[in-house]
């Protein structure tokens, strides 16, 4: 027998040749498959998923004032905060007062006063949030940040022959709420003169000083 000639291998060639075109055809894949596209067999790429970044965190001011009601009302809280520092005032203009003070780091608060008061939370420049604890009350508090005159005030007059001391808080609405104590015995603060910053103790104006932060502001 004889062996297939040159021109019966170039016919097969050629044979073999178009039946992979018609295939290519068939599948849509007339040219090379290009990196990051579908390939021949119908295999996808898949996109990489989008990546997501966290909601900006709350500023967190150096200095900030804020005042305002409880939870559920009942009494008011001014929070003062200076470089770190931060004084809280909790009264309820009758008898339930706590003068309260500590260190403050990233915003948040953990503030200590006498007898046996507390005041754990945090704040941002729009608003202080938190628990307070004083004369075996708890009450939660979430107040707006305060510009003057609204804010934390207090004086400290003699009152009779005796030391007394005032304790203001100023809401943002303009009205106000404080505790007068002399000797122990606690009434409601009359009523501050937000413009010239006085009070009239026993018929003298007294000068009312704004609270702020600050280290060293006195005992509380």
């Amino acid at each position: 027998m004889r062996h297939p000639g040159p021109l019966f291998t170039l016919l097969a060639g050629v044979v073999l040749a178009g039946g992979i075109g018609i295939v290519n055809v068939a599948t849509g894949t007339g040219a090379e498959p290009v990196a990051g596209t579908a390939s021949a067999v119908g295999v996808t790429t898949t996109a990489p998923p989008a990546t997501t970044s966290e909601p900006p965190r709350p500023e967190v001011p150096a200095r900030a004032d804020f005042a305002g009601r409880v939870t559920g009302g009942g009494a008011s809280i001014a929070v003062s905060a200076r470089d770190g520092h931060a004084i809280a005032y909790v009264c309820d203009g009758k008898k339930v007062e706590a003068w309260l003070q500590g260190v403050t780091v990233g915003g948040a608060l953990d503030l200590r006063g006498a007898p046996n008061a507390s005041l754990t939370g945090s704040f941002d420049a729009t608003s202080a949030t938190g628990t307070v604890m004083a004369a075996g009350r708890t009450y939660r508090f979430t107040v707006p940040a305060a510009k003057k005159p609204a804010g934390l005030y207090r004086a400290t007059p003699t009152v009779r022959g005796k030391a007394a001391k005032i304790g203001w808080i100023v809401q943002t609405d303009g009205t106000q709420v404080g505790i007068l104590t002399t000797d122990g015995d606690s009434t409601a603060a009359p009523a501050l003169d937000q413009a010239a910053g006085t009070a009239v103790v026993d018929g003298t104006p007294v000068p009312a000083e704004a609270i702020s932060g600050l280290a060293g502001t006195g005992d509380f």
